[in-house]
């Protein structure tokens, strides 16, 4: 099969997978899942239909960036503050204190090696997942969900920090000196995001961006664009992981392009549009392609991976949410306990790095890809059906005030 081939058959799967769970409303299914679902079919797992050639590779590692560049654009810092900075901050510290412990156990036990990469998988959430959800339920914009929303962004911006830090692709980088250069990097960051805040500052500037906008030359699109390629080599040429970078760039362009004024209210959607549409697809099918089922199913040791890392990633981001309770009440703390367990986009992610830098054979990366996607199928659910109680008593209040 040729490259080309291989990239039509992607298309079609990314294609497919969302139309498919719209002609089929009451499948409640994230769309992500049945895009990794179709990749294992139609990979060398099952059918053997196409392979990851380097014209998908290339489309998936675009789409990894737009997952990451998304997720940096949905960082609210705003929230970060007070009593919420401190019990989400607590409960992220507590989260990876859990995840390492159970690591070192596995390791012990001789189920996994690199307990420390095992730790920051099990650390992380899937904000661009359980947003959706907490907005079907009504409780985005509630002190519930913004304590979710808040606790699930420390998890994100601490996992990609760790996993950069302690997992970048030069080996033989010390610790110290990278914490060095990431120090350098957050410093060169501030400068060019502080050096972008003051040119759109220029009224000439200003308005060019304005006037070119919604043309074809869809200029703000196309200067993300820039600044997320920027970053994500600059990252790398510092030896850190280029997942940063690409995070990085999507909270620096949301720090320095407020629009207050409500000069170009769909940029962030046609962001959404460009990742969501055509390349993150990509990435999420690729990786099913990846997904090695043989190496999973062929192992019992490995198998019986798939319900400790779900119990684990339940574990660790599902018991911090404890201290949550004196906020929201015993029952959303089972909620918001349920819904940071879930977790995939990362897992993928990190699997790929530890399987490349040969610190997880792909076993027991498969085996942590099955429990993310398990997490997502059941937690979410799970989650619901605990919240929906609440949600029917406190409607007749709403109204009554």
């Amino acid at each position: 099969m040729t490259d080309v081939t291989d990239l039509l058959v992607v298309a079609t799967a990314a294609f497919a997978a969302p139309l498919a769970l719209g002609l089929v409303p009451s499948l409640r299914l994230p769309a992500v899942v049945l895009e990794i679902m179709l990749g294992i079919v139609l990979g060398p797992s099952l059918l053997g239909w196409v392979e990851v050639s380097p014209p998908v590779q290339l489309m998936a590692l675009l789409g990894v960036a737009f997952i990451l560049l998304l997720a940096g654009l949905e960082l609210e810092l705003h929230r970060f503050r007070g009593r919420l900075l401190e019990v989400t901050g607590a409960g992220f510290v507590l989260s990876f204190a859990i995840a390492l412990v159970a690591a070192l156990g596995l390791d012990a036990a001789g189920l996994v090696g690199s307990p420390l990469l095992i730790a920051i998988i099990a650390s992380a959430t899937s904000l661009g997942i359980i947003v959706p959800v907490l907005e079907d339920a009504g409780e985005a914009e509630t002190p519930f969900g913004q304590l979710v929303i808040a606790g699930a962004s420390i998890a994100d911006v601490s996992t990609i920090v760790l996993l950069s830090l302690f997992f970048s692709g030069e080996s033989s980088t010390g610790v110290g000196a990278r914490l060095v250069l990431l120090g350098g990097f957050v410093l060169l960051v501030a400068a060019i995001g502080l050096a972008l805040f003051e040119a759109e500052r220029s009224t000439r500037l200003s308005a060019a961006l304005v006037r070119l906008q919604d043309t074809s030359a869809q200029i703000r699109v196309r200067g993300a664009f820039v600044l997320l390629a920027a970053f994500v080599v600059l990252a790398d040429r510092l030896g850190l992981e280029a997942i940063l970078g690409a995070f990085v760039a999507g909270a620096v362009l949301n720090l320095v392009d407020r629009d207050r004024a409500m000069t170009h209210p769909e940029f962030r959607r046609k962001l959404e549009a460009v990742g969501f549409g055509v390349f993150v697809p990509f990435f999420f099918v690729a990786s099913g392609i990846r997904f090695d089922l043989d190496a999973l199913l062929t192992s019992g040791s490995k198998l019986v991976l798939v319900p400790i890392f779900l119990m684990l990633l339940l574990a660790a981001r599902g018991l911090p949410a404890l201290l949550y309770r004196s906020t929201v009440g015993t029952r959303k703390v089972v909620a918001a306990g349920l819904l940071q367990a879930v977790s995939l986009g990362f897992i993928v992610v990190a699997s790929e790095i530890g399987m490349q830098l040969g610190l997880l054979d792909r076993a027991t990366g498969a085996a942590f890809i099955a429990a993310g996607l398990l997490s997502v199928l059941l937690f979410p659910l799970l989650a619901v059906t605990v919240l929906q109680p609440v949600t029917a008593r406190a409607r007749p209040e709403t109204v009554g005030t």
